[in-house]
């Protein structure tokens, strides 16, 4: 059966510009806006542009006046139809931005140009812009339709506020489903990925209909048997076991509406088959689909399985596989019992790799939206986080790594301390590696479940019941309180030698030049992270204690900051002269790692994006005293840590132990005046700092964590501010930096020990500290009232150990990040010394 329902009309536009009658249209709404907000009628600067333009269609046009406009909306879709000879050939996906002008919205398209700002998360919702150039375009299929282009733009500062009453000046806008403005597409996409169900055309709650069950219906072993002999096949009723996750195949020229398609494993009780359902069905059927259904199928087609397609494991192993066909699907057939794979803590460490199991539990860490590349030529991306779930039968929590499902429902609104089910999550582990590797991480076929257990297909098992026990006495005692929510997570743990993390990257060119880093920063995407190698010379190790009055430095602060770096001569001498004077150069939201202005688009001016918003302030570097200040004071005065004594084998000291604050190697001060370069990536930004969580502002911290929203969302009365949150650390971290072995360039990252009782996180057994002979404490043994009491601590000598580094020639795992809007951190999270097989 064809999914290709409903087809929209092709063309450049689905809307745009409505010429015969523009002046009536506005009349109309503008009457309606004045009488309901009592004020003065004024004129609004869409339609004041639009007139400007559209006698110069394709013509790029400057506004007899720039004005700030709102954001409402950033859409993405694929760009399909279009005649090649219209323009050169656009990325694969172009943008409508929605704008409002305070009189009217209007919805614009992105020149592909542009398109930059929305993958770095510069030009995004909320905030204000001035679009300094605009074209138009006419649909020729439509009478009258033009689309404003937008051309040129300069990105501003969040808005406290945008009113949602403002209408559309095209009454094309306001139709229901939504449509593109460009293309044959009938549908937007998920801004951020492909397996996200997103806007209107997504029904929901989707009601079964009566049916008389007096047809004939066809046992899945039966139809085995016979399918090939037979033309018109009787309906199947069958049980859902297993759904996965959308997969969209849309291309560029393929006229297909809604190019989706989703598996479906159903049974009865005589075998197990994979259904296929295609297309318009997706959109109809699949949020309304859920394990356990019962369907009845009827017209539908069937096929040789495909024999590279992985299925998922039988959920009863009493029935029979059934792999020979595929077929296309409507409704359903036969209640097989399910049976789920529910594992405890305990029970995990005993699991092979590559098993699939089911895990129940109370979310202890939930961490930030994070994308990686889906296909390196591609611009399609997974959207995943990482979590941990405790369900009291270890003190070692489940870590899993969790991609987007489909899910977003869900996927975007859990936060610590949500009972939390996920099914179909598969073993990874590698015991011979130091710290050893276990972790779950979803499947295709994995689901999520966080709003309650009554009412699922589960909540029988004995497993499922005794953590329902156990979470009952947890919550009355208060003993769920202390958890983390965002901040950078360094994870999965890298192998402990340097020929085994060889022989671990499956690639041909293993190293990253410390000359092509920065062009590996500038190509990262919005929140997408990546792990490289580097090879150099530890130059400079300086220790920044952590401390919630230096997160919260004023905006002048951060603006004299960002006014400091200058390209000109002027600056690199007065910077130069600090360093000299041992003060650093602060690395502040501004700096290499900013977007650079192009002749197509300008970017936001360094000092707007240094308050682009709650997030934006990065952890200030604390300023040392200056040469004159320090005369007759003692040089490098060791920073103090207080700690308790361990009962942990292995662990130094008693009482009090010493940092000193930084170490400089006697080659940096040879070599740092004379290089080429020097990428300053080391500030830590708020958001990279995990929080405690509290529950009555979960909805901000889960916002602060998520990825950018498609669309505006006005906030509920005054937020809060993220410095207001308790960090998940208190040790602070390090700057390192690290010489190039030509002596040319060099690089300053960041370092940040999770080293804590009172970190939930697992911690990084082989890190920094202990590849430099630091001794440090690992988080303590602690039972019933110890734990999470107790400071940090760390003991040893910096200088000491950093001193056996000197000259060394070291391999640096660095991890690059994201963070959108400019704001890019590095962070070093080990290091190798290839001299040496350990």
């Amino acid at each position: 059966m064809s999914g290709e329902l409903g087809q929209p009309q092709e063309g450049p536009s689905h809307s745009g510009l409505y010429l015969p009658n523009p002046e009536g249209n506005e009349a109309e709404v503008q009457r309606s806006v004045n009488q309901r907000v009592g004020t003065p009628r004024r004129r609004s600067w869409i339609q004041n542009v639009l007139e400007q333009i559209t006698d110069s269609p394709r013509r790029c046009s400057t506004p007899l006046e720039v004005v700030p406009v709102a954001v409402l909306a950033v859409q993405r879709y694929l760009l399909e139809g279009e005649p090649r000879d219209m323009e050169p050939k656009p990325p694969l996906y172009c943008y409508d931005v929605t704008i409002s002008d305070g009189v009217f919205r209007e919805k614009c398209y992105l020149d592909p140009s542009l398109n930059f700002l929305v993958y770095k998360n510069i030009l995004k919702v909320g905030i204000e812009v001035k679009i300094s150039r605009v074209s138009c375009i006419y649909n020729e299929k439509r009478l009258g339709q033009v689309i404003l282009c937008i051309d040129n733009v300069h990105c501003g500062e969040p808005l406290d506020s945008i009113s949602l009453e403002i209408p559309f000046r095209n009454r094309a806008h306001r139709e229901i489903p939504e449509r593109p403005l460009r293309g044959g597409k009938s549908h937007y996409l998920a801004l951020w990925n492909n397996e996200d169900p997103y806007g209107d055309i997504w029904l929901s709650n989707k009601q079964p209909e009566e049916h008389n069950f007096n047809s004939k219906i066809i046992s899945l072993s039966h139809l085995e048997m016979t399918w090939s002999n037979i033309r018109n096949f009787p309906a199947l009723l069958v049980r859902i076991l297993h759904k996965s996750k959308l997969r969209y195949y849309g291309k560029p020229n393929k006229k297909m509406i809604e190019p989706y398609q989703t598996f479906l494993e159903v049974a009865d009780s005589s075998g197990t088959v994979s259904v296929i359902m295609w297309n318009a069905l997706c959109p109809e059927w699949y949020k309304s689909l859920h394990v356990g259904l019962v369907l009845l199928l009827q017209d539908y087609s069937i096929k040789k399985s495909h024999p590279f397609r992985m299925q998922p494991l039988p959920v009863d192993p009493q029935i029979k596989l059934i792999s020979t066909m595929e077929k296309q699907v409507k409704p359903e057939w036969r209640l097989p019992k399910l049976n789920h794979r529910f594992v405890t803590r305990s029970e995990l460490d005993d699991m092979p790799e590559n098993s699939i199991c089911d895990v129940i539990g109370v979310l202890v860490f939930v961490g930030r939206v994070q994308r990686s590349k889906n296909k390196e030529s591609r611009e399609d991306f997974w959207s995943y986080r990482w979590i941990h779930i405790a369900d009291g039968t270890s003190k070692k929590p489940f870590i899993v790594e969790l991609f987007s499902t489909s899910q977003p429902e869900v996927f975007e609104n859990i936060y610590p301390m949500a009972h939390f089910t996920c099914t179909q999550l598969k073993v990874v582990r590698n015991d011979t590696q130091v710290p050893e590797l276990l972790y779950l991480t979803t499947t295709n076929e994995s689901r999520m479940f966080i709003t309650g257990h009554r009412g699922q297909p589960y909540t029988n098992d004995t497993k499922v019941k005794n953590f329902i026990q156990w979470i009952k006495t947890k919550t009355s005692s208060g003993e769920l309180k202390n958890t983390v929510i965002g901040g950078y997570y360094p994870y999965p743990p890298v192998p402990e030698t340097f020929s085994k993390y060889n022989i671990s990257v499956k690639v041909e060119l293993f190293f990253t030049a410390i000359s092509e880093v920065r062009k590996e920063i500038e190509d990262l995407q919005y929140r997408e992270q990546k792990r490289i190698a580097i090879q150099g010379i530890i130059t400079v190790i300086k220790y920044v204690p952590y401390s919630g009055a230096t997160e919260s430095a004023s905006a002048s602060e951060i603006l004299r900051n960002a006014n400091r770096r200058s390209t000109s001569q002027a600056a690199r001498r007065e910077s130069q002269s600090q360093e000299r004077d041992g003060e650093p150069r602060d690395n502040g939201p501004v700096s290499s790692q900013c977007c650079h202005t192009t002749s197509a688009s300008l970017s936001p001016p360094k000092k707007k994006r240094a308050l682009q918003g709650p997030c934006a302030k990065p952890i200030p570097v604390p300023q040392p005293e200056t040469s004159a200040q320090r005369k007759g004071s003692k040089p490098d005065m060791p920073i103090t840590f207080q700690r308790r004594e361990s009962t942990r084998t292995g662990c130094i000291g008693k009482a009090r132990k010493t940092i000193s604050g930084k170490w400089e190697s006697q080659m940096w001060r040879e070599k740092k005046f004379g290089l080429i370069d020097h990428l300053r990536y080391s500030c830590i930004y708020p958001e990279s700092i995990p929080r405690r969580f509290v529950l009555e502002h979960r909805n901000f911290l889960t916002q602060q964590y998520n990825s950018q929203p498609a669309k505006y969302i006005p906030q509920e009365g005054r937020p809060p501010n993220l410095y207001d949150f308790k960090s998940a650390l208190v040790l602070g971290h390090f700057e390192v930096t690290i010489l190039g072995l030509n002596h040319e360039i060099a690089i300053s990252v960041a370092f940040l020990p999770e080293y804590s009782p009172e970190d939930v996180r697992t911690s990084q057994i082989d890190t920094l500290l202990t590849c430099m002979n630091y001794s440090c404490v690992f988080p303590q043994e602690l039972t019933g009232n110890d734990r999470f009491q107790g400071p940090k601590t760390v003991t040893g000598d910096i200088i000491k150990a950093a001193t056996e580094l000197d000259k060394v020639h070291i391999v640096g795992i660095l991890d690059i990040c994201n963070l959108g809007n400019g704001k890019t951190e590095v962070y070093l999270h080990k290091i190798y010394r290839p001299d040496k097989t350990s």
